[in-house]
């Protein structure tokens, strides 16, 4: 390791004293959308990661991992195709599956249910422009979420492509994707099929995947939007290995007990189909009053053949978000004032049964689960003389479930959590143009969701209370001309009541409440511009390199007479760090070289087991080929160049020693994509 960062020094170095740069390519300028409140990323008092298309292009295109990977404090965990969890600052501490405790809009919609559960993968990754990913709690704009935000952007210039890859393990994958404008409307429609066999044993996944937005103005400043999603996702899971298991055929999966049917034999699997639309309204009274409303409503099946069970979950939910919007320029001052609501609701019939290999068979649990939640908001910048910036913001949070359970016995139950005041104060001041530092305060809140509250152990856990805790920052953004960007972020976040995930002796999980944690962190990103080298093979060389320091800890946390108190946090490394190396060979082949270094972390809350460190490198390769009537663009990548036996997603305090997911092993992608001119 000190070797590769040794080399990565004299690559920063050496791009230093290039001759000329490309001004276009500073993640800096980036402007940040805030959910329709932009703001300069230089000047932003939140704490927010950006993935640009040079990001974005780490991706293969049938996933998300390395691009969100690459942003400092964000981890996302794959633990078969199609099996997605994201960390932000190391809030996965209580996913088990799915994504909780990280809020995410889809442009002007949430994408997130009324419990906070949220179905990313779903969606084609091939679908984003841009992602923004708020770190830390966002309260006032954002409500309860104690992880982060994400904010998905698909708006695209006008094309016309279609386009296919393939690859090791049977991988293949189709897309056609159009975007047109004009003078008053826009229109865009994505569609893809994805199929892979995948690594190891029993996890194949089939994806298809249908989009369409629209918009119209209306009037002038008066824009209508919709959109329509429909996702069919079926992907196997493996389960989860011994590290004797692991070490002697890392590709199996879960094998059988004299208790257990293994992974194959019960056809464990998650089956997805998932429609949902919606529709935005932005109507402006005068230059400095406007309301902005967000509607939609989707309706999923889903179906769960487990080792022990096969859960059959029909959810319906809807929600809004609206919200008036007052602005004002006064004499070097700009004025921003917001007031609203975003509430949603959402109904789950759950019906488990008995699994005979992945048919469901006798009854053995049926509920019915009713979700409310929302908050008021109300939100003010300020802007002074384009030297100080100020966000300040407070919401109001209400979360409520009501159940009904119908078999074995019959009983109901409502479950209602304190309605929770959450602010939130930022800061940032320009010392100069491209010097700024920034501070922030800010409370987060996240209840239970519908999974954790009804768990895979299928018992209605009355016992459970949200978390919630004050997170304090410091940041500092230095741009060096059109040469180099460098960040650096401190955070104090102190959590109470935190959730964490436990399995019994079926391999069901459930969930505690583990006390308080005490999560201090260092977070740096490092960015130079497109360098030019004036050299005939080598060319526009860039370089990006992010990372993190944390020390993450359980306070006050005893369990069964077993104090845990001083340990570090259940599925959290202490280092994290990531770079590309980006060139052109000849002018013509574009190319990328990625690493993503992870230090070894605890699997158990004992600490008593942990993951080994791990450097997984790759290497992508794109040419653009002009021709008469396309624009053709070939592209190559070869992921885990170093064949590193890794994870990319552990099962944290899992039962039987069952920890590991082993990732793929050195393996190859082709595809080609046709522009039409």
């Amino acid at each position: 390791m000190k070797l590769k960062f040794s080399t990565f020094l004299m690559f920063l170095g050496f791009c230093i004293t290039a001759q000329t740069v490309d001004s276009t390519s500073l993640i800096s300028e980036v402007v940040i959308d805030g959910y329709r409140k932009p703001a300069n990323l230089m000047t932003a008092t939140q704490s927010v990661a950006v993935t640009s298309n040079h990001l974005l292009r780490q991706n293969a295109p049938d996933r998300l991992v390395e691009s969100l990977n690459l942003l400092s404090g964000v981890k996302m965990e794959e633990r078969s195709p199609g099996s997605y969890r994201i960390s932000v600052r190391g809030s996965t501490l209580r996913s088990p599956f799915g994504i909780r405790n990280v809020k995410i809009y889809l442009d002007d919609f949430v994408l997130s249910d009324a419990s906070g559960n949220s179905y990313l993968n779903l969606l084609d990754p091939e679908l984003f422009r841009s992602i923004e990913v708020y770190k830390g709690p966002e309260g006032g704009d954002f409500g309860s979420a104690t992880g982060g935000t994400v904010l998905l952007k698909t708006s695209s210039p006008s094309i016309a492509e279609f386009g296919v890859s393939a690859g090791s393990f049977n991988n293949f994958k189709g897309k056609v994707n159009y975007s047109g404008r004009g003078e008053k409307s826009f229109i865009r429609v994505f569609s893809s099929y994805q199929l892979t066999d995948s690594y190891r044993e029993q996890s194949a996944l089939e994806r298809k995947f249908f989009f369409l937005n629209a918009g119209r103005n209306y009037s002038e400043n008066n824009e209508v939007k919709g959109m329509l999603i429909y996702s069919d996702l079926a992907y196997q899971t493996p389960g989860g290995l011994t590290f004797d298991q692991m070490m002697q055929d890392p590709r199996q999966a879960r094998p059988k007990t004299q208790a257990v049917g293994g992974a194959k034999e019960q056809q464990a699997a998650i089956y997805n189909k998932t429609v949902m639309a919606g529709l935005s309204n932005v109507l402006q009274f005068d230059e400095k009053l406007s309301h902005f409303i967000a509607v939609h409503g989707s309706y999923t099946d889903f179906r769960n053949p487990f080792i022990t069970n096969y859960e059959k979950r029909f959810e319906v939910g809807a929600g809004v978000r609206t919200h008036f919007n007052f602005e004002n320029n006064f004499e070097n001052i700009f004025s921003q004032s917001r007031i609203g609501f975003e509430g949603a609701t959402g109904q789950a019939v759950i019906r488990n049964f008995d699994n005979n290999a992945g048919q469901p068979a006798g009854p053995q649990n049926f509920d019915n689960i009713f979700t409310r939640s929302g908050f008021f908001f109300l939100s003010q910048k300020a802007v002074f003389k384009q030297k100080l910036f100020i966000d300040a913001s407070l919401s109001l949070n209400l979360m409520k479930y009501e159940w009904e359970s119908l078999f074995p016995s019959a009983e109901n139950g409502v479950k209602k959590f304190n309605n929770e005041l959450l602010p939130n104060f930022g800061v940032s001041y320009a010392i100069s143009p491209g010097l700024s530092i920034r501070g922030k305060l800010s409370k987060g809140n996240s209840a239970p969701t519908t999974e954790e509250i009804r768990s895979s152990a299928q018992q209605i856990n009355t016992d459970l209370f949200a978390e919630s805790g004050w997170n304090k920052e410091v940041g500092l953004r230095k741009q060096w001309g059109k040469l180099l960007y460098t960040e650096l972020n401190v955070f104090d976040f102190r959590l109470k009541n935190a959730i964490v995930r436990r399995e019994n002796a079926s391999a069901q999980e459930f969930f505690v409440n583990a006390g308080e944690t005490v999560q201090k962190g260092i977070e740096f990103t490092v960015e130079t511009g497109k360098l030019n080298l004036n050299n005939s093979v080598l060319n526009g060389l860039k370089l990006y390199f992010s990372g993190n320091l944390f020390d993450f800890k359980f306070k006050n946390y005893e369990k069964n007479e077993t104090d845990y108190s001083g340990n570090e946090l259940t599925g959290v490394p202490g280092t994290s760090v990531q770079g590309i190396v980006s060139f052109d060979i000849l002018k013509i082949i574009k190319a990328d070289i990625t690493h993503f270094y992870t230090s070894k972390m605890p699997l158990n809350d004992a600490n008593t087991v942990f993951s080994e460190a791990a450097l997984v490198g790759n290497i992508g390769l794109g040419m653009p080929i002009a021709a008469e009537k396309f624009d053709i663009h070939v592209s190559a990548r070869v992921q885990n160049i170093y064949n590193s036996l890794y994870s990319l997603g552990d099962d944290i305090n899992a039962f039987g020693n069952r920890y590991y997911n082993p990732a793929a092993t050195r393996n190859y992608l082709l595809g080609i994509t046709f522009k039409i001119k």
